[in-house]
């Protein structure tokens, strides 16, 4: 049986905006993304909102309800009060465009500073060989579906803007993570290794491990328990330990 349901949404663009309230219709089942979706339908046509899929796979719906970071398409209506006002609005880390639709570049650049995997010199593809152990170590981080709410809810860029030039964000120093525990990548032998790099050069230090991104990431990723501290135990080892900076020393 349908009902009235009442939102709040943003609307407006870098130069400015509010929130304005709406009453939409609402049914058993449904998602904040299809009541944003029957909002440009009834009274909004030029609401400006980013999705694809539908299906939480896609990572382009990705908003604030209620103040927290989550997907549009996978909040369900039922989490909610019926009379309890929805509040949408755009990620609050990135500069908007439109009402919902926000700027994510920072992402991408931040994605190319990650140097890529590089495999042994002596193999060819189709030779490459590991253990099912490490296959499943890093096969939790392919899992994400770059929604960006990891790095939308960091609060080392959220609150603190001068810290995108020098900090990757949880969802990039977890690239380096699975990149570092590959057992094939073979950066390390051609040139720095990826936990001092996370530490000198994507801001792997600026991170104190709230949680807050594991606590958003809508694939469950353990991205703090899994990725960013076991990276900085390793980046601490390389740079402190005091057996592996004497062999270090041997080797060069």
């Amino acid at each position: 049986m349908g009902y009235q349901a009442h939102l709040r949404v943003w609307h407006g663009d870098a130069e400015g905006g509010e929130l304005r309230e709406h009453t939409v219709e609402a049914e058993e089942g449904e998602v904040v993304l299809d009541l944003v979706h029957r909002l440009q339908a009834t009274e909004c046509p030029d609401l400006a909102v980013r999705w694809n899929c539908k299906a939480g796979k896609c990572g382009s719906c990705s908003a604030e309800i209620n103040g927290k970071p989550k997907l549009l398409c996978m909040t369900r209506l039922s989490t909610f009060a019926r009379d309890e006002v929805i509040t949408v609005t755009p990620m609050r880390t990135f500069p908007v465009i439109k009402d919902l639709v926000c700027d994510v570049s920072y992402n991408y650049v931040k994605a190319r500073e990650v140097p890529a995997f590089e495999p042994p010199a002596d193999l060819e593809p189709g030779e490459y060989r590991m253990q099912q152990v490490d296959v499943q170590r890093s096969q939790e981080f392919r899992k994400c579906i770059e929604c960006f709410l990891c790095q939308d809810t960091c609060h080392v860029i959220r609150d603190h803007a001068e810290n995108k030039e020098a900090f990757s964000g949880p969802r990039f120093l977890m690239r380096g993570a699975e990149l570092e525990m590959h057992p094939l990548d073979s950066r390390e032998r051609s040139g720095p290794n990826r936990a001092s790099e996370a530490r000198d050069e994507h801001g792997l230090g600026l991170c104190n491990i709230t949680r807050c991104c594991t606590d958003v990431c809508p694939e469950h990723i353990q991205i703090t328990d899994n990725a960013l501290i076991p990276l900085k135990e390793r980046a601490a080892d390389r740079h402190y330990d005091p057996v592996l900076r004497f062999f270090r020393r041997k080797r060069d």
